[in-house]
């Protein structure tokens, strides 16, 4: 089956002296992995190398067997060209930290287009904004609604989080009933945009413990979610 889609890269790994593996999540097929054969030694090839950088946005061609293999790559161009997502270092840390989550959370074979137009936008808003600092966080919560466990907003008032049921509880029923400071951090969050998340302030060690919290809600509600090795990274910098 031949498709045309846009697609944004989830991974690329060496393969071999010349050859890549990438993951692509597409519009039209969801997330789908491709041989490229000489990419890294070819300077005549079809495909280059920097096409293939972590979260590019492209537009594909296909030719895909659904067999749960390899597929095969026909075409692929740059579209919604980056301006400083791989060339600024704090996003390019970022980029790396998002990769890996995407890579652990997202596994199906089939389109979710509500979920694409999301990476689309938030990858394009990243690009052009400079107050960044809780572009992480915020995007760990908004993607957590696509996956179907974002955090209830209903009552909460309550004084304790739910991080099993994913609820604002009056007791506290579990070893993972969040209080406290990260909950008053969470509550601030899920009423702000990425326009405005800058306005929640956080000193490093507060956004590396609601961080933390996070991963952990991710690893509760996805079966065999790893914590991105980026993490230590991601922390330095924001501290």
């Amino acid at each position: 089956m031949i498709i045309n889609s846009k697609a944004i890269v989830i991974s690329a790994l060496k393969y071999g002296e010349a050859d890549l593996i990438v993951n692509l999540y597409s519009l039209e097929s969801g997330l789908r992995t491709y041989m490229l054969r000489g990419i890294l030694k070819s300077k005549k090839g079809k495909f280059k190398a920097s096409q293939f950088q972590l979260l590019t946005q492209l537009d594909i061609v296909a030719s895909h067997k659904n067999k749960g293999t390899l597929e095969y790559l026909k075409d692929a161009k740059v579209i919604n060209t980056y301006n400083s997502l791989h060339t600024n270092m704090i996003k390019a840390s970022l980029v790396m930290f998002i990769a890996e989550i995407l890579k652990s959370a997202i596994r199906e074979e089939e389109a979710n287009p509500a979920l694409y137009h999301f990476l689309e936008t938030a990858f394009s808003w990243l690009d052009l904004h400079d107050k960044i600092a809780n572009f992480h966080i915020m995007f760990l919560l908004k993607l957590s609604g696509f996956l179907g466990f974002q955090p209830d907003d209903l009552n909460t008032e309550q004084p304790f989080f739910n991080l099993l049921e994913g609820t604002f509880e009056p007791v506290k029923t579990n070893e993972y009933c969040i209080e406290g400071e990260n909950l008053d951090i969470l509550r601030a969050f899920l009423n702000v945009s990425f326009n405005d998340m800058h306005q929640v302030k956080l000193t490093g060690e507060q956004r590396s413990d609601f961080l933390k919290m996070l991963l952990l809600y991710y690893e509760l509600h996805i079966e065999g979610f790893r914590k991105p090795k980026s993490l230590t990274v991601l922390n330095e910098i924001f501290n």
